[in-house]
């Protein structure tokens, strides 16, 4: 019998979720990844054991709340009639009050709920699950981690934003994102490589959703990331950092509303936009190599490099910001896989120090950085799951 932790990682569409064991916290291992995927006939939950094989899938016709109980349940029966013991939580948003993990209580689901302003498209999707099993399990300890919270280190000069101080006072400023994931890499680069954890090491979290962290002394300095997660570089569908005046021009000449601007900026711009293809890296590199000829090879090369280009740019800012560059991280789902584009970045970066060992690259080795590199780059894998689960550990 098995008593278990559950992590919860929520879409707007779907819920993923990672169940650990607790006899071994230590090891903190991995019982089973699943995915529940809802829709308005049902939902479907998608699940493999902790050697990546497949189990069956369940369909279930509840969705919304209902969808817990058949999870608990399913989850009971796979631990050996074991028990449910915590869950944590990824909360996107935790605001200026929330600066470590918390006890997810009625009051702080409620202040919580006030920041969906702040990022109103992501804020709800990571809070649902936790609104559901309070109601469904209210003795059920449950743990919120935030996506905020690494970087609170930041000087309070680069917080702020060039407006009017009536916004400071609504919490308008800079917060940064994906900050489990560089916790998770600050804290593995201390067992790996300390020097680079107490050095001035920038970490680039680049998938989907992609940022950098600038890392000194172990603690965030500054990040690419403002006040939403769609500021800072380009990304999968979303533009990054631009120009409030074609945001003017929209309204303008467009006259496009909240509505509007929100599915152009953030479903439709990125790779996805430029390239007028595919917001997937894979895909869109598949096609480049099969055609080179055409107008729209022509667009997927131009969107690959102004990927790179912000990359490379935004890295020049974050090492002018530490005075210097000690260590380069790639992680995340790109910076983890695709040797390309962390040969093109950082054949822009040899006037910082940076020099590739390209077969170590290649074979996405630990360490892709030449003997006589300056600065030490690697490919480190994140793993939030594993962070919120530590952090769900303490509460204990």
């Amino acid at each position: 019998m098995q008593d278990v932790i559950i992590v919860f990682n929520s879409g707007s569409s779907s819920l993923k979720f990672t169940v650990y064991d607790t006899a071994d916290s230590q090891k903190a291992t991995v019982l089973l990844k699943g995915e529940i995927e809802q829709s308005p006939a049902g939902a479907r939950l998608h699940a493999k054991n902790h050697e990546g094989v497949g189990l069956p899938s369940e369909d279930w016709s509840e969705t919304g709340l209902d969808i817990f109980d058949h999870l608990f349940r399913w989850m009971e029966q796979f631990s050996g009639q074991g028990r449910v013991v915590a869950v944590g939580h990824r909360i996107v948003h935790g605001g200026a009050d929330f600066l470590e993990p918390v006890k997810i209580t009625p009051e702080v689901l409620h202040k919580l709920d006030q920041l969906t302003p702040f990022d109103p498209l992501h804020q709800q999707a990571t809070l649902a699950p936790a609104k559901a099993i309070a109601q469904k399990r209210p003795d059920l300890l449950q743990i919120a981690c935030f996506d905020t919270t690494f970087h609170s280190t930041i000087p309070r000069v680069a917080r702020l934003l060039p407006l009017p101080r009536r916004y400071e006072a609504r919490g308008v400023v800079r917060y940064g994102f994906h900050g489990i994931s560089y916790s998770y890499i600050a804290q593995r680069l201390m067992q790996i490589d300390p020097a680079l954890a107490t050095g001035r090491t920038i970490i680039a979290h680049l998938g989907s959703g992609a940022s950098l962290c600038a890392l000194k002394d172990g603690k965030s300095l500054e990040t690419t990331m403002g006040f939403s997660a769609l500021d800072g570089l380009m990304m999968g569908t979303r533009c990054g950092a631009i120009d409030p005046g074609v945001l003017l021009y929209m309204v303008q000449e467009e006259e496009a509303d909240w509505r509007a601007l929100v599915q152009t900026l953030y479903h439709e711009s990125g790779l996805l936009g430029v390239s007028g293809v595919s917001p997937d890296m894979r895909v869109l590199r598949e096609m480049l190599a099969q055609d080179q000829a055409s107008a729209q090879s022509q667009q997927i090369a131009e969107a690959l490099s102004l990927f790179v280009y912000r990359i490379r740019q935004e890295i020049g800012a974050l090492v002018s910001v530490m005075g210097g560059l000690d260590g380069l991280v790639f992680t995340a789902g790109i910076g983890e896989h695709d040797a390309a584009l962390r040969q093109e970045v950082c054949q822009g970066l040899e006037w910082a120090g940076v020099t590739l060992d390209a077969e170590a690259n290649r074979q996405n080795a630990p360490v892709i950085s030449a003997p006589d590199s300056r600065v030490k780059v690697r490919v480190t894998p994140t793993d939030e799951e594993r962070e919120i689960y530590l952090s769900v550990l303490k509460f204990l």
